[in-house]
């Protein structure tokens, strides 16, 4: 399954230089996961009602190239692993067909006193 969301370049992501502060690749990557959760129907909300939430792990990236002031990029998601405790997602932000930013996310479930937990029978089955 994979999920694309349209991002504009606006003023307040780039830096001195004029091209995207690093940092905010992964915001982009960020609400890419967030909307690619509402598209499979998965409610975060009730998640947290019922004590769970998803915290970010691990992060792997890799910064390819710049993007700048207007541009049009695409956040691609896609599902690397699911297992009873993880959750594994690849991330490429891009301009047209050029790679400008590549990660791995390993993404895992927390209740409330800030322990692991396992995923969800439900989450997991959505995720696949």
């Amino acid at each position: 399954m994979t999920y694309t969301l349209p991002i504009r370049v606006y003023y307040e992501d780039t830096d001195m230089g004029g091209i995207v502060y690093y940092a905010n690749y992964l915001k982009f990557i960020e609400r890419g996961r967030s909307e690619w959760v509402r598209e499979i129907g998965l409610d975060q909300h009730e998640m947290k009602a019922e004590g769970i939430v998803f915290a970010v792990r691990r992060v792997e990236a890799d910064y390819l190239g710049s993007a700048k002031l207007d541009d049009e990029l695409i956040v691609v998601t896609e599902v690397a692993n699911v297992t009873a405790a993880r959750l594994v997602m690849e991330q490429w932000v891009k301009r047209g067909e050029e790679v400008l930013f590549h990660a791995m996310v390993t993404a895992v479930c927390m209740n409330e006193a800030g322990q692991p937990v396992r995923l969800p029978a439900k989450v997991r089955q959505l995720m696949h």
